[in-house]
């Protein structure tokens, strides 16, 4: 039978705790230099939208894996199109007059990522709580489901925000189609790979190491493109001293004072 009522909620909820750990890990070090108000509406328009998405996700392929009417090569063009789709929605969203013009994009791209992979991860969670997947031997509620519903979760979550911040960074350059199609590949591949992980986890680990590989240059390169020269320059010398600050406390003798190095 699928989820109960307590565990479809436990579902959701993991998959918002995914939107947790990708807001504190980026979005929480920026406050102040972006639009917050904004980006907590995008992040919303991610949530409704993910929605739709990940019911398309859940119809369209995951219905047909459980039913066994579905063989990987159908369920990878299937999960392509549901990324164009999604591509073409962030770049509509993204490529808006207003935001280019304050340059929001690259940020709002994130926060929408992450609505957008919550409510994917939430539906595969919710699939993998079930007792409808006989062919894996994680499904049902336990530990061990729990634990891949969490490392779904943040790699959803992370791994759809991650190429619409690439996206909104290349639209102020007024690069949108190979964005567009990139992003759509990687998403697709991401889509595939967390379904297949509810059967064979060990797969999560390649979306963690592309999660990995990526998540310097979105954060040194793609969302920081939305400051201004000198607020780009404030926001480096803020994240430069938080680094000495903490450095400086963790390595500093208990009662004595924390020395950061500036007089």
């Amino acid at each position: 039978m699928v989820a109960g009522l307590w565990q479809t909620q436990a579902a959701f909820a993991i998959g918002l705790l995914g939107v947790f750990i990708g807001w504190r890990g980026s979005m929480a070090r920026m406050t102040g230099f972006f639009d917050l108000a904004g980006s907590v509406r995008y992040l919303l328009y991610g949530i409704v939208s993910g929605m739709i998405l990940a019911s398309a996700v859940d119809r369209l392929i995951l219905a047909g894996i459980v039913e066994s009417s579905l063989n990987i090569a159908s369920a990878s063009i299937l999960a392509l199109l549901i990324a164009l789709a999604e591509s073409a929605l962030v770049m509509f969203l993204l490529g808006r007059p207003r935001n280019v013009a304050l340059r929001t994009s690259p940020p709002f791209g994130w926060t929408l990522g992450l609505g957008i992979g919550a409510m994917q991860a939430s539906v595969i969670a919710w699939r993998l709580f079930g007792d409808e997947l006989t062919n894996s031997d994680y499904s049902g509620f336990s530990m061990i489901s729990v634990s891949i519903a969490l490392v779904i979760a943040a790699s959803s979550c992370i791994g759809h925000a991650i190429p619409a911040a690439f996206q909104g960074a290349l639209i102020l350059e007024s690069k949108r189609f190979s964005p567009f199609a990139l992003a759509a590949l990687g998403r697709a591949a991401l889509t595939m790979t967390l379904i297949l992980s509810i059967y064979a986890p060990i797969i999560l680990i390649a979306p963690l190491i592309a999660i990995a590989a990526f998540w310097t240059p979105a954060h040194s390169n793609w969302i920081p493109s939305g400051l201004t020269p000198a607020a780009r320059q404030a926001y480096r010398r803020t994240t430069r001293q938080s680094d000495r600050h903490r450095k400086a406390s963790e390595s500093r003798t208990k009662g004595s004072l924390v020395n950061d190095g500036e007089e």
